[in-house]
């Protein structure tokens, strides 16, 4: 009797054997017309063997070229591929066996670089920079201008000088891969066509983790989301320019979602002049300065049910002067602050959640905010500012809202604070007090409404 494991072999073989009979064996099939049958590139037919430097025979060049020019993927196998300066035309697909194919940077000038394509496909394969020197053309050790859609999948980039991946008016997909040691930002992207970036991890880099930028403000559409980044540095130095782990500037419409961060210099997400932002289902632990900030000149943020644990600040919605303006902050959890951040600033820090102009902050629990639990307005910049149904446990002064001259109305109403060390709602003007405890009542600053709130 035949037994069921050699059975099951048997078939398994006669099946292989079918599947590549045609293509290794076949005569060509005559109702065909001249169309051939391709199959993929493979790299051991061009004799570009792993081990070898690859820079100036350009077997590795000839590969790319040959299989986007047939249409059909280039397959690496596992190795080291030594190579400089590639350029990938369109239609370029290269696939590797994920962690064990590497193509390792040589110098002299860049890496990998695609211009004005309509697709790119890379999956499964290892860029290492070595931490090399790149051109002064490069921006990143795999540079991407004008290419309509980017699809990089399950690979590593690693010690970039510079940016690891730069992307320049590109849409596409950065999706289950690894970038870490970049001397700049891990990815670096510019003038996006709806760009999606999700479930990587981006760790260990120099100045910022994920950059979704514009060179003028309009709409971006990109959406950052299930990225694991930490240990983000602020090498550049600034107050805020760099040492974030995701930065959105000039860029509109975009969606930053269920990310966990950790350990920035900086800000965990921080979008300038970025209008109708989403921010929300994010973790945010250990941010150097602000945990979450919306800043300058933005109409629209959305910011809920983010958790925020270690910061110097929580969430700030700021920059009415510059026309930062309408905005909710709700369901957020932000605890854990401290006084002290990477620079000085007038307001100082140690605050929950902070907002200055059409903004409602609602259903958030804030804890351990040493200096002020909320703070509403600055000076005069103060409009339609609801803070309602908050929780503030143990915080230096629950409420600061601003009665400086040009501040205009607030209602604070229904939150509970508990611990007070100064008191739970205070007027301000500028950082200085001018009001004693208004939570048992206010009749001296009519623009204020302050009620239904419980001290305990």
């Amino acid at each position: 009797m035949i037994q069921r494991r050699a059975f099951i072999a048997s078939v398994a073989a006669s099946a292989a054997a079918g599947l590549f009979a045609p293509r290794l064996f076949a005569a060509p099939l005559a109702g065909m017309n001249g169309a051939e049958l391709r199959g993929p590139i493979d790299a051991i037919a061009y004799k570009a063997t792993p081990g070898t430097s690859d820079i100036k025979s350009g077997k590795l060049q000839a590969m790319i070229d040959s299989a986007a020019r047939n249409n059909v993927p280039l397959l690496l196998p596992p190795g080291n591929y030594t190579v400089s300066n590639l350029t990938l035309p369109d239609n370029t697909r290269i696939t590797g066996v994920p962690g064990a194919t590497r193509l390792v940077y040589g110098g002299d000038g860049h890496l990998m670089t695609a211009d004005k394509a309509r697709r790119i496909e890379l999956s499964g394969i290892v860029f290492d920079g070595g931490n090399r020197w790149l051109a002064d053309y490069a921006g990143g050790l795999l540079q991407f201008t004008g290419v309509d859609e980017v699809l990089i999948d399950n690979c590593l980039i690693a010690g970039s000088r510079k940016h690891a991946l730069q992307l320049e008016r590109c849409g596409g997909r950065i999706e289950r891969s690894r970038i870490s040691g970049a001397a700049e930002a891990g990815i670096y992207s510019v003038q996006s066509a709806g760009l999606m970036v999700t479930g990587n991890s981006v760790e260990d880099c120099g100045n910022g983790g994920i950059l979704i930028h514009r060179w003028e403000k309009a709409e971006d559409g990109s959406s950052v989301t299930d990225n694991r980044i930490a240990r983000i540095g602020a090498n550049g130095g600034g107050t805020g320019q760099n040492g974030n782990g995701i930065n959105v500037f000039r860029a509109d419409d975009v969606l930053v979602s269920g990310n966990r961060i950790a350990d920035c210099a900086f800000t965990a997400i921080r979008a300038n002049s970025a209008s109708n932002v989403q921010v929300s289902g994010n973790q945010c632990l250990r941010s150097g300065e602000t945990a979450i900030f919306c800043e300058f000149e933005f109409e629209g943020a959305v910011i809920n049910n983010n958790l925020i644990d270690g910061a110097a600040n929580g969430i700030a919605v700021a920059n009415f002067d510059k026309g930062g303006r309408l905005a909710t902050v709700t369901g957020n959890i932000v605890r854990n602050l401290s006084l002290t951040a990477p620079y000085a600033q007038e307001s100082g820090f140690g605050i929950g959640i902070s907002a200055e102009a059409d903004t409602l902050i609602a259903d958030n629990v804030i804890e351990n905010a040493p200096l002020w639990g909320l703070k509403l307005g600055w000076g005069p910049y103060l409009r339609n500012v609801v803070a309602t149904g908050n929780i503030i446990r143990h915080a230096g002064i629950g409420c600061v809202v601003s009665v400086a001259d040009g501040a205009g109305s607030a209602l604070i109403s229904n939150n509970l604070f508990q611990e007070m060390e100064k008191g739970a709602i205070s007027g301000f003007r500028w950082d200085k007090p001018a009001s004693g405890d208004l939570a048992a009542g206010n009749s001296e600053f009519p623009q204020l409404t302050i009620e239904r709130n419980r001290v305990v």
